[in-house]
């Protein structure tokens, strides 16, 4: 292959159907650019992929031609791994359809799609499977981590509810992972990231849920950050099965249910949401209104896609991100003074610190199960989220989140965290993360699969 055709990528072009866009073409800078705004990589070639076999056309492209290979879903990782300097990007997001067969509770969701296209799809039918947060991350990458949200006490993570994927290997094989098709390599995806082939499409199982669901907010100011804290690690345990909660150490959005006088001031947002009816999710939240003291509340019902946006404001396309994420086994009194300590120390008001329970069946299934990294019996989950609108302050709020992270270690006894939340390779959190025993697994699988580690630019696994 002459250098001109590598600089032209015209094998490329001829075996592709989609799209295949060099720095020179149009539509390029918008093709790289991703969520997170602190990445500025440039690409040697996007590979727009229609299907399974323009994805392997890429793949062998880039092994002819030595390029590193990054896959781009819905382009929401914090440290930008969809993203490779001089690399290939292998993009996703035309594959983003999104088919629901109601009587089945089963959804077909290509590689590409975000959030919100599924549950908009899966809503039609008061259905829904449990996914993240924010609703224009992509089902991808959320699900090939773990995959954690507002329906995870009761239905268990997004992998939990994975049924099959269709995934093209790194020698170009398109084949269908599930429990009884390649189910080493179905184990493996279920958690272990994207480290073992191109995911085109996953099948979910879905559940009943909404339209309508219960959202109760109880806002405390920093000055009482403590209080909120212990309060709310107190109390949880108490709530129904089909209430969610969680704890936000944020900064009070300029939202219309907010008091003006108290727009981005610091505090502990303490959230739950309700899954039953009205009247059971109040009964569930009062304890909580009457120990917390509220500044201000929010306690009303919303659409459950509403719900899936709640989030989205404090991390809009194009803000500066960087998280952290840990594994605590329980929500110490020590845990507690270093969150609202450094919570209080946040100079960008963006920067947030979440924290999840992990109950109910998220605890159904057994470690082994599924490569997820993570204890199914620990009992907390954190991300600790250094954001900013600009370059200046995000120096800033970067250095807070490592930081927190540093001081919260110790108490945590491991580095270990959800490997979705982690910014960047670091191999010795991975390894803590999954643990030996499951590292040692996933080695053996991925050495099966992609014995040369074609697929590199992520929480990589190294092959055995």
């Amino acid at each position: 292959m002459t250098s001109t055709d590598i600089r032209d990528h015209a094998p490329l072009r001829a075996a592709m159907t989609g799209p295949v866009l060099a720095p020179a073409d149009p539509g390029y800078d918008e093709a790289r650019s991703v969520w997170n705004g602190d990445i500025d990589r440039r690409p040697a070639v996007i590979a727009r992929c229609t299907g399974p076999a323009d994805v392997a056309a890429a793949l062998a492209y880039a092994q002819e031609t030595g390029l590193r290979v990054a896959v781009r879903g819905g382009g929401h990782g914090y440290w930008g791994a969809a993203v490779p300097e001089g690399g290939i990007m292998i993009d996703l997001s035309l594959l983003d359809s999104v088919t629901v067969d109601p009587e089945a509770r089963r959804a077909r969701v290509g590689g590409g799609a975000k959030l919100a296209q599924l549950d908009a799809a899966t809503q039609e039918h008061g259905l829904a499977v449990p996914a993240g947060t924010v609703s224009h991350t992509g089902v991808g990458g959320l699900t090939l981590g773990g995959g954690f949200g507002w329906l995870t006490k009761q239905h268990g993570l997004s992998i939990d509810n994975l049924e099959s994927v269709e995934i093209v290997l790194a020698d170009g094989r398109c084949v269908r992972a599930s429990a009884t098709e390649h189910p080493d390599l179905f184990w493996a995806v279920r958690g272990g990231g994207g480290n073992f082939g191109v995911v085109t499409e996953f099948e979910f199982r879905l559940h009943p849920v909404g339209p309508l669901v219960h959202l109760g907010l109880f806002f405390v100011e920093q000055e009482r950050a403590t209080h909120a804290l212990r309060t709310a690690r107190d109390l949880f345990d108490d709530l129904p099965a089909d209430a969610t909660p969680a704890i936000a150490c944020i900064s009070a959005p300029p939202a219309p249910f907010v008091p003006q006088e108290h727009h981005f001031r610091p505090g502990v947002a303490i959230m739950v949401v309700g899954f039953g009816s009205g009247e059971e999710h109040a009964a569930a939240v009062a304890p909580l209104r009457a120990a917390l003291e509220p500044l201000f509340e929010a306690v009303t019902p919303l659409p459950y896609v509403a719900l899936q946006q709640l989030l989205d404001d404090g991390a809009f396309w194009g803000v500066r991100a960087y998280s952290k994420g840990l594994f605590l086994d329980e929500l110490s009194d020590a845990a507690i003074d270093v969150i609202a300590d450094r919570t209080g120390r946040r100079d960008a008001p963006m920067s947030q610190l979440l924290t999840f329970p992990l109950t109910g069946a998220y605890r159904d299934v057994a470690d082994a199960d599924t490569a997820w990294g993570g204890r199914r019996d620990t009992g907390w989950l954190m991300a600790i989220e250094g954001v900013a609108p600009d370059p200046e302050s995000f120096v800033g709020a970067r250095q807070w989140a490592r930081d927190t992270w540093e001081q919260l270690v110790p108490i945590a006894g491991s580095p270990a965290g959800y490997v979705n939340t982690m910014p960047e390779q670091d191999d010795r959190a991975l390894l803590a993360t999954y643990g030996q025993d499951k590292y040692r697994r996933l080695a053996q699988v991925k050495g099966v699969y992609d014995p040369t580690n074609v697929f590199a630019v992520n929480a990589n696994i190294k092959p055995a």
